[in-house]
């Protein structure tokens, strides 16, 4: 070691070789004034000196490197000095953080200023196991300027560097994204990089478009501002929670649900399986990374026949009291249309809903026609990429030419594609009184209805047609005691290499909640469920879709503020729907 303690028992206090031949020179001296150096003692105060001054200038001349780079280097000053991304937190509508900013440290590398590159690399290893050492020693022998070792050190590992004393390494403070409640809301809040910049979901709309961008376009934010969600925190949790649970009995492939108020648009809750946690993206599948409920589009069944059987009333070209033949399948060309719960005779309107008709349903389009069958889907949103604040958006894929086949198969839901998303939405207006209304994931304070799409008397007509089918059709297994539901099953076989998979379906139940007042829309959707012992072997949307929707509104509805509805409430409730349904309240 160069330098040595000046005594045992003195505090730790090195000297410089020399350094204590002046000191007791001095205190030589001021034993007695009047004592003159020797021709020694003046030497080694001069050597002293040019010692001095030699370590300043090369001082000066590490400071100077440091701030320009050298010869053309990175700028280390530029970098040290730049401020970290401090995004504002993100809370749910009652205030609950659901993302916050904490404080954290990343180790660096001035590759001119490491001695020994092996044995810094190899140090480094026992601390920092991860680092493969032959390609960090091959950086650090680079003589590059400015490097990254590794971002966001732990408290202990950024201790255990420091406590190494290698020379050419040092810290950046950083501000790192966390996320307390892990996977709950990721499909929402999407994630940020290293260097905290949004890449996905929320994060990503915070930076472009609530952020203001620095010269060097870098998102910068408000210190005071926080970003408040459409979400429901403990609604959220509730939905991912049975999801989840559903997924592993269905030993579905994924699964999607979204809760959406359908008068000011607010999606209080969305999940889409597989998640990740936001916390470690990396970590999960890319599957795990795609968000189902707003960027994957899926044939949805069913589903469309509410949006078909609201425009055909609407436009008066189809009563309640019609009749439609479903005696035996339909052809079309070179394709037959079945009813998978066939009746096979004449059905009533209702009737064509309630059972769930494709021949009847496939009817009512072809008398609506098709130009206006698909002017009505344009108003619900079925044909347009829905504008909503994340970036993950999906288009809907149509049919290139809107043939006869294609007012068909789109009344039932199939040959057109769209997000579940978009699905939840245009129920919405088809409960809320006939209005189209934009999701958001942003706090609303106050009902955002748009245009009118379908008459305030259809959507009721639509209302009690909707709980015909949880009282008396396919969606039996959707009601909730003291929270009336009502709602349409959807099952649809996915494509594959032009052909429809028959063991390989989308399954999904729309809904609202409470049937007297709907105050919120729902879908709950599985993709390539598979039959258990307790279906009977069925896999379709009345069998799985259908009862995790009442497993849900069971969970959720007292969390959102509904009081339950008492028996004889009910009761008139399905009277009304009755009387709606068939004739004496509807058109």
């Amino acid at each position: 070691m160069i330098g040595r303690r000046t005594s045992p028992q003195a505090p730790a206090r090195f000297l410089l070789p020399g350094y204590d031949a002046i000191a007791r020179s001095r205190h030589g001296a001021r034993a007695g004034e009047g004592q003159t150096r020797t021709p020694s003692e003046r030497r080694i105060a001069l050597a002293i000196a040019v010692f001095a001054a030699c370590f300043a200038l090369i001082g000066a001349r590490l400071v100077g490197l440091a701030i320009v780079g050298g010869d053309g280097g990175t700028r280390i000053a530029a970098v040290d000095n730049s401020a970290p991304i401090q995004r504002p937190d993100i809370v749910d509508r009652n205030g609950e953080v659901m993302a916050t900013d904490i404080g954290t440290a990343s180790l660096y590398a001035d590759a001119r200023s490491v001695i020994d590159p092996a044995e810094t690399a190899r140090q480094l290893a026992t601390v920092l196991p991860e680092l493969d050492v032959a390609d960090m020693t091959a950086k650090l022998a680079s003589g590059r300027a400015f490097m990254w070792v590794k971002r966001d050190l732990a408290p202990r590992q950024q201790y255990a560097v420091h406590y190494l004393g290698l020379p050419g390494l040092d810290f950046r403070n950083e501000r790192k994204r966390v996320y307390p409640n892990g996977k709950t809301g990721a499909s929402v809040l999407g994630m940020v990089d290293i260097d905290n910049n949004g890449i996905a979901g929320i994060e990503r709309y915070m930076d472009r478009v609530v952020a203001r961008p620095d010269a060097n376009g870098t998102p910068r934010f408000d210190r005071n501002r926080t970003m408040m969600l459409s979400i429901d925190l403990k609604a959220q949790h509730a939905l991912s929670d049975e999801l989840e649970k559903a997924m592993a009995e269905f030993k579905a492939m994924a699964a999607v649900g979204i809760i959406m108020d359908v008068h000011t648009g607010e999606i209080v809750a969305m999940t889409s399986l597989p998640d990740f946690d936001p916390n470690d993206p990396m970590a999960a599948a890319e599957n795990a990374r795609f968000n189902r409920a707003t960027l994957g589009v899926y044939e949805m069944g069913s589903v469309f026949k509410a949006l078909t059987l609201a425009a055909a009333l609407d436009s008066g070209k189809v009563r309640l009291d019609g009749r439609f033949d479903a005696t035996q399948p339909m052809q079309v060309a070179r394709f037959k249309i079945h009813d998978f719960h066939a009746q096979n005779r004449w059905l009533s309107v209702p009737e064509v809903f309630v059972h769930s008709s494709n021949i009847g349903t496939a009817k009512i389009a072809l008398q609506l026609g098709g130009d206006e069958h698909r002017e009505y889907l344009r108003r619900f949103g079925m044909l347009t990429r829905p504008q909503i604040e994340l970036p993950e958006a999906g288009s809907p894929l149509m049919p290139p030419r809107w043939t006869e086949l294609s007012t068909i198969t789109t009344s039932y839901g199939h040959g057109i594609a769209v997000t579940p998303l978009q699905v939840v939405s245009a129920v919405a207006t088809v409960v809320n009184g006939g209005f189209k209304v934009e999701p958001t994931f942003l706090r609303r304070n106050e009902a955002q209805l748009g245009a009118r799409v379908i008459s305030t008397e259809v959507s009721r007509t639509m209302r009690g047609l909707l709980r015909m089918v949880v009282a008396e059709g396919t969606g039996r297994k959707a009601d909730v005691p003291g929270y009336p539901v009502m709602g349409k099953t959807g099952t649809a076989e996915k494509a594959e290499n032009g052909r429809y998979a028959r063991n390989k379906l989308i399954t999904s139940f729309i809904s609202a909640f409470p049937a007297n007042d709907p105050r919120y829309a729902m879908i709950v959707m599985f993709d390539e469920p598979k039959a258990t012992k307790d279906t009977y072997g069925y896999a379709t949307a009345g069998w799985n879709a259908a009862p995790v929707t009442a497993r849900v509104v069971a969970r959720v509805a007292p969390l959102l503020g509904l009081r339950p509805a008492t028996k004889p409430q009910e009761a008139d409730m399905l009277r009304e729907a009755s009387l709606v349904s068939f004739g004496a309240g509807g058109q």
